[in-house]
């Protein structure tokens, strides 16, 4: 019998928000296995973790490409290509290196139906969708850049509360003490100071950082480059 590996994945927000439990995939899946007549060896149970990390880099993950190349199985079984993939270059790669071991990819539902890689029709829409994953990966973060750099230049809170502002509600307002701090940066950096210079400095005058603790060149560097500094002091709705 054709033996198999099963890889069930979720991050922690889509377990809560969308319901794709790992006890549902892997219910799917071996219900996949004994149509097709393979023998699940081993379901391998990935929790918490973003399809963004490269599979081999996950902790899980690893185990399922050591297993295929320890010869453990010939066939990877997942409910949808976005539990393995969404970087279409990660995908291709790595089953088209599959495919060269004689392993096949079956992805139970995809659309409703089910592919397999093993065949010629299987690997040309794996690879038409590996395609389209990464094209909604690329759209949802346009599209929070956008949002974040909407909220930054309306004057509300996008984040952590940043240096030189405080948070009311949902607007930042000025901060004057730590805006001039800023501005003494700003000034000290044009006159020749380093970075790790002016954090030196203010750490040795007890200047307080947002959250405590001492002052680090990067933090400086991050301030005088950040364009919310270039805003006015106003309060802007939204």
């Amino acid at each position: 019998m054709k033996r198999a590996v099963g890889y069930l994945r979720v991050s922690t927000g889509e377990q809560v928000e969308n319901g794709v439990s790992l006890d549902v995939q892997e219910e799917r899946i071996r219900a996949y296995a004994a149509l097709a007549g393979v023998e699940l060896v081993a379901v391998i149970r990935e929790k918490g973790v973003s399809a963004s990390k490269p599979l081999a880099t996950r902790p899980q993950g690893m185990q399922l490409v050591r297993a295929i190349a320890q010869g453990k199985a010939a066939h990877v079984i997942a409910l949808k290509l976005d539990r393995l993939f969404r970087d279409a270059a990660d995908a291709l790669e790595q089953v088209r290196a599959w495919d060269r071991a004689g392993v096949a990819l079956h992805l139970v539902d995809v659309g409703g139906q089910a592919i397999d890689t093993s065949t010629a029709m299987g690997r040309m829409f794996l690879t038409i969708m590996a395609g389209f994953a990464e094209l909604e990966r690329n759209l949802i973060a346009e599209r929070t850049s956008a949002a974040l750099q909407h909220k930054k230049a309306a004057g509300r809170a996008y984040g952590p509360t940043p240096y030189g502002w405080d948070r009311e509600g949902t607007y930042l307002v000025e901060n004057p003490a730590e805006r001039a701090q800023v501005e003494r940066m700003r000034r000290l950096h044009t006159d020749g100071h380093s970075f790790r210079s002016i954090a030196r400095t203010l750490t040795t005058e007890a200047i307080p950082t947002k959250q405590g603790g001492r002052w680090h060149a990067r933090t400086v560097a991050y301030l005088l480059r950040n364009d919310l500094h270039a805003q006015g002091a106003e309060r802007v709705a939204a």
